[in-house]
């Protein structure tokens, strides 16, 4: 009864009609370190000692007695939420991200976290791959390399659930059997399907569920919107795949930059129409196919740049068996094939280079040119061809 009642006066402090992070974060300092009392004593204390101890004006105790008066309704939430296997991490725990507090600090940071699943998922290194929902092949490519890198360094991937680069974070990440916290634009009582979907995934700990909002609040625009610096905010590191010149994912770079992030954009083919050169130009890192950040002379008004990490030359012929390995009995686009050799190259410097192969033949397929083994080479083919050792 006691874990109810506490949790009760959480929900109640976290959300307080009209009062942001900043201001509800500054009453906690004054109650936990300031003064050294719990959170039921604050709230059943005089209003008077509202006034002198705390120093609120009347405004503020009005709201405080106007918040009192749903403790009875949120003790039957609190005791739901519990019944249901949910947890309240208020900002004041040990349990609560250490990388969330350090990222939103006081002014940003959500009071309380609403969760299920592996909550020690929050305290190891972390990784947010962001992008927008309509992405091209190339930037869900780009996220499956990015993710299966992190899990490979044992890093968590934080996904913001929306369609696009989010899931693919997330479904790539389960797919390479790592970790990953899904953080919802809505209530956590509100994401009934998901649990269903995702329910292996949280009994086996790899997929921890956070929401900030009410636990009964339901999608929103403005709360996806508002979702999005939780998610840079959980991430030790940010790489975008795609953005546009507006929406979510825009609008999340410029406030991580902003706030002094250091965000990681993937470098565009010439001939792809995205802001991630723009972003790139208001500070963002470029990176390349890998992640690896690109050297500080790299021009974003073009696409090709020579990278920190040095990549090994590749001779023609060495290439162009490689080449030949990856397509063999089907057929890719540019964009597979830079993507698969993770080649820094344009696509117009593939396109040059694979008209002047013998052995492949270009054809059409849903107005995009793909490439393929001409009939005659494929009997040439090796069975194995192992170059990616």
């Amino acid at each position: 009864m006691n874990k109810i009642n506490e949790i009760t006066y959480w929900i109640t402090l976290a959300h307080m009609p009209k009062w942001g992070h900043k201001k509800i974060n500054e009453l906690i300092i004054k109650i936990f370190h300031d003064n050294q009392i719990s959170i039921i004593e604050f709230f059943n204390l005089l209003e008077n000692d509202w006034r002198n101890i705390y120093e609120l004006d009347e405004i503020q105790i009005s709201d405080l007695k106007l918040a009192k008066s749903e403790l009875v309704n949120n003790a039957f939430l609190a005791e739901s939420l519990l019944n249901q296997g949910f947890e309240v991490i208020p900002i004041t725990s040990p349990e609560y991200s250490k990388t969330l507090k350090a990222n939103l600090k006081v002014t940003y940071s959500p009071p309380v976290l609403y969760i299920k699943g592996n909550k020690q998922i929050m305290q190891r290194k972390s990784i947010a791959i962001v992008g927008s929902r309509a992405s091209s092949d190339i930037a869900l490519t780009f996220t499956d390399n990015i993710t299966k890198n992190a899990i490979k360094n044992h890093k968590v991937v934080v996904s913001g659930f929306a369609k696009g680069v989010d899931k693919q974070a997330l479904n790539s990440a389960i797919k390479h059997k790592g970790q990953s916290i899904i953080v919802l634009p809505q209530g956590i009582m509100t994401f009934t399907s998901g649990f269903k979907n995702y329910y292996k995934q949280i009994i086996d700990g790899d997929v921890l569920v956070l929401s900030t909002f009410h636990p009964k609040s339901k999608w929103s625009v403005g709360l996806a919107m508002a979702r999005n610096p939780i998610i840079y905010g959980l991430a030790n590191e940010i790489y975008v795949a795609e953005s546009s010149e507006k929406g979510g994912t825009w609008s999340g770079v410029i406030d991580g930059l902003r706030k002094k992030r250091k965000i990681y954009v993937r470098r565009p083919e010439i001939n792809e129409k995205n802001a991630n050169n723009i972003l790139i130009q208001k500070g963002a890192k470029p990176v390349n196919f890998n992640g690896n950040e690109l050297n500080k002379t790299y021009d974003s008004t073009f696409s090709e740049s020579v990278s920190i990490v040095q990549e090994p030359k590749i001779e023609p012929d060495n290439l162009n068996n490689k080449i030949r390995s990856i397509i063999n009995d089907r057929s890719l686009t540019t964009k597979e094939i830079l993507a698969i050799l993770n080649l820094n190259w344009s696509s117009q410097k593939l396109i040059k280079h694979l008209k002047n192969l013998d052995f492949i033949e270009t054809k059409k397929y849903k107005g995009k040119n793909i490439y393929t083994l001409k009939e005659s080479d494929k009997k040439k083919q090796p069975t194995l061809f192992n170059w990616q050792k």
